[in-house]
């Protein structure tokens, strides 16, 4: 379980995030939606713990993280995994050499590495593709080898930074069909930000929508679209 409680982050004169608290339950996929600026990616952020928030508190489970430094956030970190609108992949390894850096990272031996990627490259459904370049795969299909890599040191946590819109509608229905069969496979709590509609509705239980830097409206996903009650989640409605 994720537990944000009275977040807040400003930048200089921007109020990024104010005062949020939410709690996205072990083993779901939460997701927030909200326009481009309304402070999404940066609550990804600070519940990744890629950056700490000026006021608040961070809890996985029972443990307090937010204020965690040193050894103890690199440990703390390795339990994540993060998915990205952009793949963040690199161009000089095949697709085996990218799942295999943050074990390369974390200290794996050749042997283990070399196991574990294949476990991957089956799960992802891209073992066809063990030593394709980047420059030869579809956007699915690079998505897929961002997914592995971070499934890689098996996290209890996966975050996604919009991770379909750089894709077609086919492609996102397949990427968003196998972020939900690897949650359910791996019992992974997911937390998904986007500002797609057909994203929340195709994989979230629950859903948070963000305004200004601020949640203006929560709760299940069925409910929040069947009966809006913020001016921001209506917008959102109306415009999808």
């Amino acid at each position: 379980m994720i537990t944000l409680k009275n977040i807040q982050k400003t930048y200089g004169d921007l109020r990024a995030v104010h005062d949020v608290s939410l709690t996205i339950d072990e083993g779901s996929i939460y997701g927030i939606i909200g326009r481009s600026g309304a402070g999404k990616s940066t609550l990804l952020r600070l519940a990744s713990l890629l950056e700490k928030p000026d006021a608040g508190e961070i809890y996985f489970a029972s443990r307090r993280v937010d204020a965690l430094s040193g050894s103890a956030l690199l440990r703390e970190r390795r339990k994540m995994g993060m998915i990205f609108q952009n793949f963040n992949l690199f161009a000089s390894r095949d697709v085996s050499g990218n799942i295999a850096y943050p074990l390369e990272i974390a200290g794996f031996s050749k042997k283990m590495i070399k196991t574990r990627v294949e476990e991957l490259l089956e799960l992802v459904n891209i073992a066809d593709k063990r030593r394709s370049r980047l420059r030869d795969l579809s956007g699915g299909q690079k998505q897929r080898v961002a997914i592995a890599r971070a499934l890689a040191a098996e996290p209890d946590i996966l975050f996604c930074d919009e991770a379909t819109s750089a894709l077609d509608p086919q492609t996102t229905r397949e990427v968003l069909s196998l972020i939900k069969d690897l949650q359910r496979k791996l019992r992974l709590t997911v937390l998904m930000i986007t500002h797609q509609m057909e994203v929340i509705r195709a994989v979230c239980a629950n859903v948070a929508v963000m305004e200004a830097g601020a949640i203006a409206e929560e709760g299940a996903v069925d409910a929040v679209f069947a009966n809006p009650q913020s001016k921001a989640a209506k917008e959102m409605l109306h415009a999808g």
